[in-house]
């Protein structure tokens, strides 16, 4: 794995920050932590709690809101699309990039981690959570980076590659 510290990225300052959106089990804290590494930024954890679904989406978004940070990879939790509020902040601190899992590969990875923590709520299924949460993460994403079938390493050099051709003025 390449670990060159302070890794440039055409297109990425130093004054930003790279958020990774998706579905639980895409990937976002493993490859979070590889981006972050490469670049030598810090890294957030996910923002989890034992709360019931709309409670956790109203403290993410207040916790996403308030965060002042710069040269940082963000691996959101997967419900973050939810609050125009948070997304809106989020983009204004940098690329959003969405990993894009598809779900019989999702399911596996939720399946292998039953523990994980997933803001659904009752009656609802991982089906129809994906569903629902696709359009969104396609609307919010500066970027995608279709991120089911190929390694850890190999998804992070595609998240730089997606972030250096973009387009957008980062």
């Amino acid at each position: 794995m390449n670990t060159i510290s302070s890794m440039k990225v055409p297109g990425l300052t130093e004054d930003k920050c790279v958020t990774l959106i998706g579905m639980a089990g895409a990937g976002k804290s493993t490859v979070g932590r590889a981006v972050a590494e490469r670049l030598g930024w810090a890294r957030l954890q996910d923002v989890t709690d034992a709360l019931d679904k709309e409670r956790f989406l109203d403290v993410e978004a207040r916790v996403i809101q308030s965060l002042r940070m710069q040269r940082a990879v963000l691996a959101t939790g997967g419900s973050v699309v939810y609050p125009p509020e948070a997304m809106r902040y989020l983009t204004s601190l940098g690329p959003v990039v969405f990993l894009d899992v598809p779900l019989p590969l999702i399911l596996e990875r939720i399946s292998r981690k039953p523990d994980r923590g997933l803001a659904i709520a009752p009656g609802q299924t991982v089906e129809d959570l994906f569903r629902e949460r696709e359009a969104l993460y396609r609307q919010w994403a500066t970027c995608r980076v279709a991120a089911g079938d190929i390694d850890v390493s190999e998804t992070a050099n595609a998240v730089f590659d997606a972030i250096a051709g973009c387009g957008q003025a980062l």
